[in-house]
């Protein structure tokens, strides 16, 4: 399970605000958010069992997140993996809106998923489980976890009301207000407050907290991309242990026009 916050065009700085925490299990193995190898203009962390990602950015300043949609069932034996998806759209010659019109006559073989995707000009949201596949969103405030778009869930409520006070307080515009919001481990105070999506008490308690401690199961990393319509790019992720403990970090601070060559040494602690 995962859960973002995303602000286009609602920041007098910045033309894409997106403050995510990415939930796996801490078996599967996982890569650093990284400049990836050459022909590759990604930065983004890989997932070393499917060799995709969750989130990315590349050289044009395109930028793509995915979220698992919710399902009890497994996914079927011949499913593509949802994490091609993002290499996928970064990968492709023109903006979100075409890419989404091509990906949608095959979408149906994928489990379920979630897909958020910019431009220089637009933000597409695109679902396999929605209505209506694909649409294009105005400037605002959005928040995603594993359900529909703008899902009220307890915990994207309590993380999107601090990513609007964030976003409200020019003044101290700072990452490690974002990190900060995504660093909320309370889980929810009764079983009234939980979502009913067929899991038991007992996991629907654990996920409810937007950070996810938990031996097998919990929040991964947290990234935190601030984008200026210039170009000039702050992208970083912070990375943890199944006890919740922060375990490495990466970091990247582009001016307009500028795209690293290698990946940086992964930062000490």
């Amino acid at each position: 399970m995962c859960l973002l916050v995303l602000a286009w065009k609602a920041h007098p700085r910045y033309r894409l605000v997106v403050a995510a925490n990415r939930d796996e299990f801490h078996e599967r193995p996982a890569a650093a958010l990284a400049k990836w190898s050459p022909p590759d203009d990604i930065i983004a962390g890989r997932d070393l069992r499917a060799q995709g990602t969750w989130l990315g950015l590349d050289r044009r300043r395109h930028f793509g997140v995915v979220t698992n949609f919710r399902e009890l069932q497994r996914p079927r034996d011949d499913a593509p993996s949802r994490g091609d998806l993002i290499p996928r759209y970064l990968h492709a010659a023109d903006g979100a809106g075409n890419f989404l019109a091509r990906l949608e006559p095959e979408a149906s073989r994928y489990s379920g998923f979630n897909l958020l995707l910019t431009d220089g000009d637009s933000l597409w949201y695109a679902s396999n489980r929605a209505e209506r596949f694909a649409r294009p969103l105005p400037p605002g405030v959005y928040g995603l976890s594993n359900e529909f778009l703008d899902t009220p869930w307890p915990k994207l409520r309590r993380v999107r009301r601090r990513f609007e006070s964030w976003l409200s307080d020019s003044t101290n515009a700072s990452a490690a207000g974002l990190f900060s919001l995504l660093n909320d481990r309370t889980t929810a105070a009764a079983d009234e407050e939980l979502p009913q999506t067929g899991l038991t008490p007992e996991w629907e308690r654990i996920l409810s907290a937007p950070f996810v401690v938990h031996p097998d199961y919990g929040t991964r990393c947290s990234t935190v991309l601030l984008l200026e319509s210039s170009g000039a790019a702050y992208l970083a992720e912070r990375r943890f242990d199944a006890r919740g403990a922060q375990s490495g970090q990466s970091e990247f601070a582009l001016n307009a026009g500028e795209f690293p060559q290698q990946p940086p040494a992964e930062a000490a602690l």
